[in-house]
């Protein structure tokens, strides 16, 4: 016997859905569906950008990895699969399934990505939050082929089943969760501007040495005395010294065996290791080996990434980790130091950078009321970014509530 529905509701290659939100397949729902080149252009010092599927991270296009093309060759690639503002794009291979919405009018080329033209913003965001709920990466990722790479054919995306519900409704569901995006997008450009701010102001007043003298006046811009030192001309009073003999530098351990991906009631700590993204966020565990706010350095891959770390954590895999005299001076201080200054590793085959070796590092150790009242300044910046990052982390956790329930029909909302 089969199972009663809910009134008003139908059985769909989705799942259960409202009974006017029967899916179509994108193809259908689209103006088109295609892909970027197969090919591989020659990369160019500079050019148009070419976006591939691994450019795709976090819903965002990371350009900073993408590489050059000539004009000739955007133009050629352009004639399969050109991008236009309200496009959805959706990696194709390896990481399969990150989606990205073309907000603003682009001026790149794609390959092996997918390109869902959608004509208008109403479409495009529904997509685009489709792609985003479990429902949409689950249908996404039970298609994939291929063993030792993972990827997605064209055929599979036109395939795809998209809910339809009416178009108003589309529009309001999608200005609900756009909502939340636009106004975590805000705080992260705030959050930028902020850093971008501490950055300034520290190289105006220990790059220029145009921090403020007893007059209230730039320092050097105003006849401030300086003095020959190891790092050319310093003010008068200021001295260089071995990063070792003002700070203690710590090696991360191994990986400790309570680790969980995500915080729970016991594991609130973070571990961080030598990684990059996410800032090197490992996972949590329970127990903190670093409890000052302090500063840490990858040493092994990729050299000289630096963080700030202002909560307790526990560092592992050659992570270094600086925590400062502060007789001498502040972790923020230090953290906009290191990085400015040119850390370079040692060796052939991977490059690494030694307790020992960084301990020979010289710094700037600038007067102490200079460092005490720049400190100061940044502190209250610090502590901005601090209530965006907790504001970002709750809408966040909000949208993604509300995600699949909006996409399915379990919460309707009035037009």
């Amino acid at each position: 016997m089969s199972k009663k529905l809910p009134e008003g509701w139908v059985e769909t290659t989705l799942g259960l859905l409202p009974e006017n939100w029967t899916p179509i397949e994108a193809q259908s729902y689209c103006d088109k569906v295609a892909d970027g080149t197969h090919d591989s252009p020659k990369k160019t010092n500079d050019g148009k950008l070419l976006i591939t599927s691994k450019n795709i991270k976090d819903s965002r296009l990371d350009t900073e990895s993408a590489y050059h093309i000539s004009y000739s060759d955007f133009v050629e690639v352009n004639k399969r699969s050109k991008v236009d503002r309200w496009d959805v794009l959706l990696s194709m291979i390896g990481t399969v399934g990150e989606v990205c919405l073309i907000e603003k009018e682009p001026d790149f080329a794609i390959k092996n990505v997918g390109l869902f033209k959608c004509g208008n913003k109403t479409k495009a965001r529904w997509l685009y939050y489709f792609l985003k709920s479990k429902t949409g990466r689950h249908y996404i990722l039970s298609r994939l082929s291929g063993t030792t790479q993972k990827y997605i054919t064209l055929g599979e995306l036109r395939k795809l089943p998209v809910p339809n519900p009416p178009l108003p409704e589309q529009k309001t569901i999608a200005a609900v969760l756009s909502a939340f995006d636009d106004k975590i997008e805000l705080l992260r450009e705030q959050n930028q501007t902020l850093e971008t701010l501490a950055q300034t102001i520290f190289k105006e007043w220990f790059v220029h040495f145009n921090f403020p003298d007893k007059d209230g006046k730039p320092y050097r811009d105003n006849g401030g005395e300086m003095v020959a030192s190891e790092l050319g001309e310093i003010p008068k009073g200021w001295r260089v010294d071995e990063l070792g003999n003002v700070a203690s530098i710590i090696a991360g351990g191994d990986k400790p065996k309570n680790v969980t991906s995500q915080k729970t009631g016991r594991n609130i700590i973070p571990i961080y290791s030598n990684g990059i993204k996410n800032e090197g966020l490992y996972g949590y565990t329970d127990t903190a080996r670093i409890f000052e706010e302090s500063v840490t350095v990858s040493a092994r891959g990729t050299i000289g990434f630096v963080c700030l770390r202002m909560e307790p954590y526990l560092p592992i895999v050659r992570l270094l980790s600086i925590i400062p005299n502060k007789k001498d001076l502040s972790s923020k201080y230090l953290f906009f130091w290191l990085k400015n200054y040119d850390i370079n590793g040692f060796g052939t085959t991977q490059q690494q950078l030694t307790v020992p070796v960084f301990k020979k590092s010289e710094i700037l150790i600038a007067a102490s009321a200079v460092i005490n009242q720049f400190t100061e300044i940044v502190d209250s910046i610090y502590y901005k970014i601090k209530n965006n990052t907790a504001q970002i982390q709750t809408l966040s956790k909000t949208r993604d509530t509300l995600l699949p329930k909006l996409m399915t029909g379990e919460i309707r909302v009035k037009i």
